[in-house]
C-alpha cells in the first residue's frame, strides 16, 4: 500500500489515476481548487480511512503547506507525489494579456514546483516517487500555445536538474509526456482575454482517453522508466522539429492556421 497524492485529482487524467490506484489498494490524497467536485469524488469512493481531499490551490504557499501537512497527519508518510494539475490557453501570443502568461506559468511550473519541494522530506523518508504531467508541447512549438509550451518545458527542464541531484535521495522521476487526451484542460483553455477560450483546439494524432495514459503510467512505474512518451505522432513531431525545423513549422501552419488569427 502506497500513499498517493495527486493534485488535479477531482477530473480527467487526476481522476482516472485516482480509480485505479483506489481499486488497487493504496491509500490517497486528492487535491483540486474545484472544492465541490473534489466532494462529490470524496462521496463516490466513500472511504474516509483511505482517501483525504483538499481543496488547494497550488500556486498558493499558504495551500501547499496545508496539503502537505495534511498528508502527513493523515497517513504519516507519501509516497507518490503525482504534479498533474495544469491550464493551458489558446491564443496568439502577441495578442495575449500577459496575466495568462502568468496564470499559466503559476499553474504549470511554480505550483508543481514549490510543492515538490515542500514534499521533499517526506518522499526522501519513504525513497518515493515523483511523477510529473508534462506535454509533447514543452518539446516543440504549438501556435497558440506559446505560454503553455514555455511552462511544460521549464517543467521538463527542472524536474531533469532535480532528478540528478535526488539520485543520491532514492527518490525516482518519472516525467510523462501526453498529446491529445480527452480531458478538461483544453475545455476549460483560456482565451487570449483570460475568459474561457472561444474556438475548438486544433490537433494531430488521435485523441486518447485518460483510462490508456493511466494504464500506460503504471506500466512505466513497475518498469522505473524516467521518460514516457507514449504517443508516436507526437514523437516523430518532436524529431521533425530538432532534424528538419523548416518542415516541422511548415506542417504546423498548415494543421494550426486557425490558431494563429
Amino acid at each position: 500500500m502506497k500513499t498517493i497524492l495527486i493534485t488535479g485529482a477531482a477530473s480527467g487524467l487526476g481522476w482516472a489515476m485516482a480509480q485505479r490506484w483506489f481499486a488497487a489498494g493504496h491509500q490517497l490524497v486528492l487535491a483540486d481548487i474545484n472544492a465541490e467536485l473534489l466532494a462529490a469524488r470524496e462521496a463516490q469512493l466513500n472511504a474516509p480511512e483511505r482517501v483525504l481531499t483538499v481543496v488547494a490551490d497550488i500556486t498558493q504557499a499558504e495551500d501547499i503547506q496545508r496539503l502537505i501537512g495534511a498528508t502527513e497527519h493523515k497517513f504519516g508518510r507519501l509516497d507518490r507525489l503525482v504534479n498533474n494539475a495544469g491550464i493551458t490557453h489558446r491564443s496568439p501570443a502577441h495578442k495575449t494579456d500577459p496575466a495568462v502568461f502568468r496564470k499559466v506559468m503559476a499553474v504549470d511550473w511554480q505550483g508543481p514546483v514549490e510543492l515538490t519541494m515542500a514534499a521533499l522530506p517526506l518522499l526522501r523518508a519513504s525513497r518515493g516517487e515523483i511523477l510529473c504531467i508534462g506535454s509533447m508541447a514543452g518539446w516543440m512549438p504549438v501556435p497558440g500555445r506559446a505560454a503553455y509550451c514555455a511552462a511544460k518545458g521549464a517543467l521538463t527542464q527542472f524536474f531533469e536538474v532535480l532528478r540528478l541531484e535526488l539520485e543520491a535521495d532514492g527518490i525516482h522521476v518519472l516525467m510523462v509526456y501526453p498529446s491529445f487526451l480527452d480531458t478538461p484542460i483544453e475545455h476549460n483553455a483560456l482565451g487570449k482575454d483570460g475568459k474561457p477560450a472561444s474556438h475548438a483546439r486544433s490537433m494531430v494524432g488521435g485523441m486518447r482517453s485518460p483510462e490508456w495514459m493511466v494504464e500506460l503510467i503504471d506500466k512505466a512505474l513497475a518498469n522505473g522508466q524516467r521518460w514516457l512518451l507514449p504517443e508516436p505522432v507526437s514523437k516523430f513531431g518532436s524529431l521533425l522539429w530538432r532534424f528538419a525545423p523548416v518542415l516541422y513549422l511548415r506542417q504546423v501552419r498548415k494543421r494550426f492556421a486557425g490558431e494563429l488569427s
